[in-house]
């Protein structure tokens, strides 16, 4: 959680939701303090709800690669994007449901995989000025030597294909913008930062 600076305080929030279907927005109405002092008028806005995310790149240290997944995603579409796009494991964490439970179920769904081992990363928001999601990410070990196919769950619409990458290749792809997501730019980036510490964790 980061540290208030000195008189950065909410005064007050309302909330009513303004739609309700596949997914939710509310609408707010805060007042806050000010930098130079004093408080803000009424601001009004609208938030996108979907729950809150957890993410996990699949990594082999022995073999040094990484597990990435590509599917169809709507909101790529409709931002004039490929609609295809190399992403990491990831999903909305369920009523009762812990982040690391989420990855370990989604790894298996998604990807056919297996978590032995996971490495918290951190927890960052994905779209501050409007959307409430989080997304904790982790690091979870794996073999690929079997990893890749199609997966995904047929009764939600998923087609998911999986391939295995050197993490030399995976940063090709980064340097390349080839990974679309935020998340994927995070973890990827994460692990290439911290990826002589983990290897040895993993030893």
């Amino acid at each position: 959680m980061t540290d208030a600076l000195p008189d950065e305080k909410v005064i007050s929030q309302t909330h009513r939701t303004a739609f309700q279907g596949y997914f939710k927005i509310g609408e707010y109405r805060f007042r806050h303090t000010l930098f130079q002092g004093g408080v803000s008028p009424e601001v009004k806005r609208e938030v996108f709800e979907r729950g809150h995310a957890a993410a996990v790149l699949p990594y082999d240290p022995v073999l040094d690669r990484v597990v990435l997944i590509r599917q169809f995603r709507p909101g790529a579409q409709v931002a004039g994007r490929h609609a295809w796009l190399w992403e990491v494991v990831a999903g909305i964490i369920e009523e009762g449901e812990t982040p690391e439970d989420l990855v370990r179920r989604e790894a298996h769904e998604e990807a056919g995989l297996e978590l032995q081992d996971l490495i918290p990363m951190f927890t960052w928001l994905n779209s501050p000025g409007g959307s409430s999601e989080t997304t904790a990410g982790f690091c979870g070990r794996v073999d690929s030597r079997n990893a890749g196919g199609i997966h995904g769950l047929a009764d939600e619409g998923e087609d998911i294909l999986v391939r295995t990458f050197s993490l030399d290749e995976a940063r090709a792809l980064l340097t390349r913008g080839e990974i679309g997501s935020g998340t994927g730019i995070v973890t990827l980036q994460w692990l290439l930062l911290n990826r002589d510490a983990v290897r040895a964790a993993w030893a």
